[in-house]
């Protein structure tokens, strides 16, 4: 007599391990980037300079070494002094924190609005698409570092003024970006098959075409701090961005460029920073965008 054997009990898979494996994915393919890698862990770095600069910095930012103006690198001062005896090694830590601090306010600001703007063009359309577009490009029409210099002028310069000025006059792009990927997912089935269901229009937006662009708004906003610490250091450059004794990198290029040609290190050492601090972010922004899109995965 043949004995059939029990059947097995359906287990389902425990919740949360679709979203696990998925982002157990995303991180192989990021890490199979190294250049990526190294921007990643040069960025954690910068971060941890940034918050810790005040208790590392060897002296005081605002301290004065009398009768040593402009001394070159020694074991004394790393990195030299300026033209006012200042330590530069303490003051680019310490510039760290603006530079850095600047680039993400500022990136929340531009996401914030960006997507808020794409979202309601791209997933409402009609009207509203076109009064937000045709906005969009008017704002667009006016060269951004006008409008920086426009808007930095017309308030008192300082940290908190840098971050709003940048965060209101760069959003345009994101919500280009993201208005266009709305109008891209609103025709594939899922989003179809959602209205046919009786889906209203806010819900469909939140649950089924946000969640599809995220992927592209998260590369947007971390090729966007990039940009953002050098449109603070071009406005403090210029003067009209933090002001002394607080020390930025662009400041510090700015002080810097009287001496060139007989104190290097006041301009080259700030210099190095922005120079690596870009690269860094738009490296990780580069292995980003290459995990997130699915053209890029390697079967």
């Amino acid at each position: 007599m043949i004995e059939l054997a029990a059947p097995r009990p359906l287990t389902l898979p425990p919740a949360g391990r679709e979203h696990r494996s998925e982002a157990s994915r995303l991180w192989r393919d990021f890490a199979r980037n190294r250049l990526a890698v190294i921007g990643a862990i040069i960025v954690v770095l910068l971060y941890g300079v940034a918050i810790t600069a005040p208790s590392i910095a060897p002296q005081d930012y605002r301290a004065f070494n009398a009768g040593q103006p402009l001394k070159p690198p020694s074991a004394q001062h790393w990195f030299g002094t300026d033209r006012q005896t200042r330590d530069v090694f303490s003051r680019v830590l310490v510039g760290s924190q603006v530079s850095l601090s600047v680039g993400l306010v500022a990136v929340a600001l531009i996401t914030g609005i960006g997507v808020s703007l794409g979202a309601l063009a791209g997933g409402i359309g009609g009207r509203v698409d076109e009064v937000i577009m045709r906005f969009t490009d008017i704002v667009l029409a006016i060269p951004q570092l006008f409008l920086l210099i426009a808007a930095a002028a017309l308030f008192t310069p300082s940290l908190t003024t840098t971050m709003l000025v940048i965060g209101l006059t760069s959003w345009m792009s994101t919500a280009r970006l993201v208005r266009g990927e709305f109008l891209r997912t609103r025709s594939l089935d899922f989003v179809l098959a959602a209205r046919s269901m009786g889906a209203s229009t806010a819900r469909i937006a939140l649950r089924h075409l946000l969640p599809a662009s995220v992927a592209v708004i998260i590369v947007q906003a971390t090729l966007w701090l990039s940009f953002a610490i050098l449109l603070e250091s071009s406005l403090s450059f210029l003067g009209l961005g933090v002001q002394p004794p607080t020390p930025s990198w662009g400041g510090m290029l700015a002080d810097g460029r009287v001496d060139m040609q007989r104190a290097w290190w006041e301009t080259v050492y700030p210099g190095m920073a922005i120079f690596i601090t870009v690269v860094a972010f738009n490296l990780v922004g580069d292995g980003l965008r290459d995990a997130l899109d699915p053209r890029q995965r390697t079967r």
